[in-house]
């Protein structure tokens, strides 16, 4: 994989790291694919226990890399070519579609500023940790985009229908502490103690019951579309398939031991 994203498995947590901090982690051609593929790796590896997603520099990602997408706009004119989008189908849908359902639970590590597909990068995760100096903005309208990267479904399912249509319309600079007050953020973290904490809530799913993390996952993203009644139904049957598990049989009898149960993910 190209050096600007950076892939690596230890001891079940697979850390994926947006690594082009001299660009502020934009998105070219190269790390576009590189990410698709990291995280499409890291579903795909049943090894893998949980994921976390982070960057290096001062920015988590700031989207497409306008520069980049300037040459490709003015070619395609030259061209007459009309599919001038295409990274949205080619890159962010599988990206994005790999992080929500993939059936582990994946972290956002968001060390600074997330904007436009960086924004959908951090909403597409299962949990958020954030650094106390990073902010948050949708940025489309801005360059005359609608939402891509699942934001027009993962933003109102986290703050509703009106904020987020607010916050798509109107792009601003959302702060830390408003990301976690209107539920965007988990956690907030000072920015030097981000790594450290977004590894060690990484490193704990990825320890934990997996396979109740993976129906976790599944029920809310059902629950989200279905009705009640299909829901319970729905809960009916993943519970029944985790009630069989190994790993509900260790819990059970480590917490009548009063013991620290050791999840094997099956």
């Amino acid at each position: 994989m190209a050096d600007s994203v950076l892939y690596e498995v230890s001891d079940g947590l697979a850390t994926i790291t947006i690594n082009r901090p001299e660009a502020m982690n934009a998105m070219d051609g190269g790390s576009k694919v590189a990410l698709r593929d990291a995280v499409l790796a890291a579903a795909a590896d049943t090894s893998v226990r949980a994921v976390l997603l982070t960057a290096n520099g001062r920015a988590f990602c700031v989207g497409q890399d306008l520069k980049e997408h300037i040459a490709d706009l003015t070619q395609a004119r030259k061209d007459g070519s009309e599919d001038v989008m295409s990274t949205v189908r080619e890159h962010y849908n599988p990206l994005i579609r790999a992080l929500a359902s993939m059936p582990k639970p994946v972290v956002a590590g968001v060390n600074g500023v997330a904007a436009g597909a960086g924004f959908g990068l951090a909403l597409a995760a299962d949990y958020r940790v954030v650094a106390d100096t990073a902010k948050f903005t949708t940025a489309f309208a801005n360059v005359a985009l609608t939402a891509d990267s699942g934001i027009s479904w993962t933003l109102p399912r986290l703050i509703g229908q009106s904020r987020a249509a607010d916050l798509l319309f109107f792009p601003r600079s959302i702060t830390a502490q408003e990301a976690f007050d209107l539920g965007i953020a988990n956690k907030i973290v000072p920015a030097d103690a981000l790594a450290a904490e977004a590894a060690a809530v990484a490193r704990a799913l990825a320890d934990g019951p997996t396979l109740a993390y993976a129906a976790i996952k599944e029920s809310l993203a059902y629950a989200a579309d279905h009705s009640l009644d299909e829901t319970l139904d729905k809960e009916d049957e993943l519970q029944s398939r985790a009630g069989v598990s190994e790993d509900h049989l260790i819990a059970v009898r480590a917490f009548v031991a009063k013991e620290q149960p050791k999840f094997l993910g099956r």
